[in-house]
């Protein structure tokens, strides 16, 4: 009597491939989603705690950071400066935060700006993934290129839902 070979036949390994293949395309769309929503939550985190630290100045100083350099030579009234150079917010630094973050979650430069006029608003703003600043609609967004907003200690445009 001969004796059977055991073994797996070529139906049975294709199946096995189909629904490995079948899983790994449900399951990387939802990695490169769960990734993205990583990073607009460290952004989001990030500009809390640069909030936190531009609060705590303004109580001390009753004038929230005109610039990034000591001499306050950033930006003129209203204008969004991009936090990036090696001198960003040395006022707060090291007594309000040790070491100011300056890029977003998708490794871009923040933007900070506040009412020179009155000095009374600040604003903090990540471009979103593309890196372009697309503008401010207020409210929840679904986009990850969409910008996310940070005015006077609230979110005033902010990521939430299923994003695209």
């Amino acid at each position: 009597m001969k004796k059977r070979e055991s073994g797996f036949t070529l139906i049975e390994l294709l199946i096995v491939i189909a629904i490995i293949g079948i899983l790994a395309a449900i399951a990387i769309p939802n990695l490169l989603n769960a990734v993205q929503r990583g990073k607009q939550k460290r952004t989001m985190s990030d500009m809390r705690t640069m909030a936190t630290a531009i609060e705590a100045y303004a109580v001390d100083n009753n004038v929230y950071p005109l610039a990034g350099c000591p001499g306050g030579t950033w930006a003129s009234s209203n204008t969004p400066v991009v936090l990036g150079s090696t001198s960003s917010f040395s006022l707060l630094s090291p007594t309000y935060l040790a070491q100011p973050p300056t890029l977003d979650g998708w490794q871009h430069l923040m933007y900070y700006t506040v009412d020179t006029a009155a000095g009374q608003h600040y604003a903090l703003m990540s471009a979103g993934r593309d890196g372009a600043p697309s503008g401010l609609v207020c409210g929840t967004t679904t986009n990850f290129n969409d910008d996310i907003y940070y005015s006077d200690g609230t979110f005033i445009q902010w990521p939430e839902g299923t994003q695209n």
